[in-house]
């Protein structure tokens, strides 16, 4: 009996027009989000390779090791096509320096503010929006729209039971609306395919992954249509309804719970962090200048005295050690500002952090924030793609210092930090940059390495939103049975 109410309520659907229009538009919508995302990916990775050109050539440029920089570009994941997430909204490149701090620049958002008005429709964004208002559009009636024509209670004067009877309308209502999205989205991971998108075996096991939890996401508003329409006796009464809590669930929650957030735990502008860092490198750097100065007068006062022949034989004999000396002063200065730096943005990050986890906790109470932030971290670009860039920047800067720092000892005592160090009795101590006469070797300068995750990192992320979802689909179904099973359906 089961198997004969599903055929029935499947054809009702198929001959329906609903089904006809959801075909349409979820095959206008998925195809073209996924043949623009592709677009957007490829011109990422066009401007990848600019930006990966441009810093080798920069690098062909470098004349002094201690003004020694280079710059690191984000590099694009093609799981962007499906969930762009932040990496619009986050910046692209940064600069490398050791006496610089890391911060991404550059974003498409900056270079291109339209975007950031309309902003870009990926699959999520369908998923999220398009899919669950369709979900709501099939089972809004699914029960009180046959009690006001009449057939439910034809129905019932056979001997159906109530549980396969709701069943039935729950398996039908879920296949009316898999089977007009699984056509266009076996197009769309073809038209992946036949472009060439460069997706590994983490990359489709992902994927696969992302549209399951879609899957699921709209189980979600199914079961709540048959919920509502099993609760309420007229159909408009329950469209209503539905339509209330689907504002409140995909536009209300996410963005209270954040605005909650953040009036809980306070956290410091970046305008503020680097207002500091500024302040506290131009009180050092004035400092350095200061004595810097008084040192030198230092020493002019012990040559004092002295014939010409003994000023330069003293300056020949401790001229190094005080170039030695002011380096050593520099680079600390340097240290301490890094350190000062780093200190700051950790902290941070870390408030960042309880601020963001708090946020994420008052949203996931949204089966559309749980959804959304299970298919961003599928997608790796969710809320820490900057941190992990930031992070892996970080590292990289301090193992580039290090590298630029045995290319000093390596230059011997004849140049230093770049400097080219000359003594004469006719010009005296004579500094040179050497900019202009010959270029640095770096062909063994270590490289940078995007951070990456596995898809067992992934999915131990993806755990919780995914266990919601599946946690709110089966209270709403186990609802839709309840009130059904008390249902009057005269």
């Amino acid at each position: 009996m089961l198997h004969t109410l599903i055929i029935k309520e499947l054809k009702s659907i198929l001959l329906g027009p609903k089904f006809v229009a959801t075909f349409a538009v979820c095959s206008i919508l998925i195809l073209l989000s996924i043949f623009v995302g592709i677009q957007d990916y490829r011109a990422a990775a066009k401007q990848y390779q600019a930006g990966i050109s441009l810093a080798e050539q920069e690098l062909e440029e470098q004349h002094s090791w201690m003004v020694f920089r280079t710059r690191v570009v984000r590099k694009p994941d093609p799981m962007q096509v499906f969930v762009s997430g932040i990496n619009n909204d986050i910046g692209r490149l940064s600069g490398i320096r050791s006496s610089e701090s890391i911060k991404l620049s550059n974003s498409i958002y900056s270079d291109d503010p339209i975007f950031a008005v309309f902003r870009f429709i990926d699959l999520n964004f369908i998923v999220q929006i398009v899919l669950s208002l369709f979900a709501i559009l099939f089972t809004y009636d699914a029960i009180n729209g046959e009690r006001e024509s009449g057939t439910l209670r034809l129905a019932f004067a056979n001997a159906v039971p109530r549980v396969k009877y709701i069943l039935s309308k729950f398996i039908g209502s879920w296949l009316g609306l898999v089977i007009p999205l699984t056509i266009p989205i076996l197009l769309g991971l073809l038209i992946v395919i036949l472009f060439k998108v460069p997706l590994t075996n983490d990359h489709w096991t992902k994927v696969i992954t992302f549209f399951g939890v879609s899957f699921l996401y709209f189980t979600f508003f199914i079961a709540l249509g048959l919920f509502i329409s099993s609760l309420t006796k007229r159909s408009a009464v329950s469209f209503l309804v539905l339509l209330v809590i689907w504002v409140t669930f995909v536009l209300i929650v996410p963005r209270v719970g954040v605005m909650a957030a953040g009036k809980m735990v306070q956290v410091p502008s970046i305008a503020e962090i680097e207002g500091q860092i500024d302040g506290y490198s131009k009180q050092r750097w004035d400092r350095y200048m200061d004595e810097l100065q008084n040192i030198w007068q230092t020493r002019n006062k012990e040559m004092e005295g002295m014939t010409k022949e003994q000023r330069e034989a003293y300056r020949d004999e401790h001229m190094w050690n005080w170039m030695q000396e002011t380096d050593e002063a520099r680079k600390s200065i340097e240290t301490d500002i890094n350190d000062l730096s780093v200190q700051l943005r950790d902290n941070l990050r870390a408030r960042k952090s309880v601020q963001e986890r708090l946020a994420f906790t008052f949203s996931r109470f949204s089966p559309a924030s749980a959804y959304q932030l299970a298919a961003m971290n599928l997608a790796s670009t969710d809320i820490q793609l900057k941190t992990r860039y930031e992070e892996a920047m970080e590292r990289y800067r301090t193992t580039l210092s290090e590298y630029a720092d045995k290319k000093l000892e390596e230059e011997g005592a004849g140049s230093i930090g770049g400097f080219n160090i000359s003594l004469s009795s006719d010009s005296g101590v004579k500094v040179s940059t050497g900019q202009g006469e010959t270029t640095l070797d770096v062909s063994d300068m270590p490289r940078f390495q995007a951070p990456s995750r596995s898809f067992g990192q992934v999915i131990s992320q993806t755990t919780i939103d995914f266990s919601l979802l599946f946690l709110y689909s089966i209270i709403a179904l186990a609802g839709a049975f309840v009130s059904f099973l008390r249902y009057d359906v005269r």
